[in-house]
């Protein structure tokens, strides 16, 4: 039984441990600003990383689908999709709370936070589209299609058009001098709590969609026994 909850009790040792050093660790003081709202990177960081991670594996279970449609590539994919989607919206959460304090607004209209409203809002058409659908085969095969769509719809909104004009956001044209972190600022101590805590929030991403994946496919054995 442990060696197959391994990773589960992985996960949770690192969030333990994010969420209680991440209050404690000396952090760097860069901005007169930011001040302890920099550990806010401990949690809106990773939220994306994990999100780009799960939206990646949902990706390959569509493609896995169009290739052989059975029925767990398409619960996998829509799974991963689903909880991916979760932690996208964490991800806008926790970016609007540090905005608050450091723009004066939780939300600035900022390309990135622009950007990725409309990620999101493009896989959230994803959910729509397949439940519009009844036709199991129908919707497995144009849901897959319309996923693959939507997880290359993420570089041009994430990365590219953001890059491309002014952004407060840290990382972003014209953000030099904004009160922000990017992975040059960090030190060996926030390193010692960036890391665990983007593979704690991954593997508990994992957990969450095996989860979903088990309950949807004892719901079609049960429909169909």
């Amino acid at each position: 039984m442990i060696r197959k909850s391994w990773w589960k009790i992985l996960s949770f040792l690192l969030l333990f441990y994010t969420c209680t050093y991440g209050f404690y660790v000396k952090v760097p003081k860069l901005d007169d600003r930011m001040k302890e709202s920099i550990r806010n990177f401990f949690f809106h960081v990773p939220m994306w990383f994990t999100m780009m991670i799960l939206l990646l594996v949902s990706v390959i279970y569509a493609i896995r689908y169009l290739r052989n449609p059975s029925p767990k590539n398409d619960a996998y994919s829509v799974a991963f999709a689903a909880t991916g989607v979760v932690y996208g919206a964490l991800g806008l959460i926790t970016g609007a709370i540090w905005a608050n304090y450091q723009w004066g607004s939780p939300w600035s209209g900022d390309p990135k936070q622009n950007g990725a409203a409309i990620a999101l809002l493009i896989y959230l058409a994803y959910f729509v589209l397949r439940g519009s659908m009844n036709e199991e085969d129908k919707k497995g095969r144009i849901g897959a299609v319309y996923n693959i769509f939507a997880f290359f719809m993420l570089f041009p909104t994430l990365w590219i058009l953001p890059r491309l004009t002014e952004s407060l956001h840290p990382g972003g044209e014209g953000s030099d001098g904004n009160p922000g972190i990017n992975g040059k600022d960090m030190d060996s101590q926030m390193r010692a709590v960036f890391y665990p805590a983007v593979l704690g929030w991954t593997l508990l991403g994992v957990w969450i969609s095996t989860l979903k994946i088990r309950c949807q496919l004892l719901i079609e054995k049960k429909m169909s026994s």
